[in-house]
């Protein structure tokens, strides 16, 4: 492994409430030999899972709806997010076993298996999650429950099945907006899973 640039490193907590807020200051040197004090803000979750459901037979995905306080403190017409399934893993958890109560708790499918296609950091200038992302395929004998979430992690997912070429239509409209879901549906795309 490259030794890699960086000394004197130090995190100073900022917060730690639903995860945890760092400061942390560091030496780096730069490409041109110099060594500088950089300081970012580091912010830890912990890791998370994301998966696309898809019916070949339907051509269609699976998809949620639900309000995103960050998004709206960003642009409040936007708040109400389309996205794939997804969750963040508990402590020690195995991401297919994460993504699969995900699924049961937010869109009502049981599933048995999930296949690992992507991991990804989603915003590394800021956050340490790195995301599992899945595919399944689902059939309509798979649906068992509405979905929509847990009242106890105040959750409110209005489940969508939407026709695939009208999902990638509205990643050109901007009605979808979520970077996981825009990388899955144009993953599907390039895969040529409904062809």
């Amino acid at each position: 492994m490259t030794k890699l640039p960086i000394k004197n490193i130090e995190r100073h907590l900022l917060s730690d409430d639903w995860a945890t807020l760092h400061r942390i200051d560091y030496d780096y040197k730069f490409d041109d030999e110099t060594w500088r004090t950089v300081s970012h803000e580091c912010y830890n979750r912990g890791d998370g899972t994301a998966i696309l459901l898809y019916n070949i037979k339907k051509g269609t995905v699976v998809l949620t709806k639900q309000f995103r306080m960050p998004i709206f403190e960003n642009n409040k017409a936007e708040s109400m997010s389309i996205e794939v399934c997804a969750g963040a893993l508990d402590k020690n958890e195995d991401p297919e076993t994460c993504i699969i109560r995900e699924v049961e708790e937010e869109v009502g499918y049981r599933i048995s298996k999930a296949t690992l296609v992507l991991q990804a950091y989603m915003s590394p200038g800021a956050m340490t999650e790195k995301l599992y992302l899945f595919t399944a395929e689902i059939s309509e004998e798979l649906k068992f429950d509405a979905g929509g979430g847990l009242e106890s992690e105040n959750e409110e997912i209005e489940v969508l099945e939407i026709k695939f070429n009208d999902a990638l239509k509205m990643i050109d409209n901007r009605e979808i907006i979520d970077a996981k879901t825009i990388m899955f549906l144009q993953y599907a795309a390039l895969q040529s899973i409904f062809d």
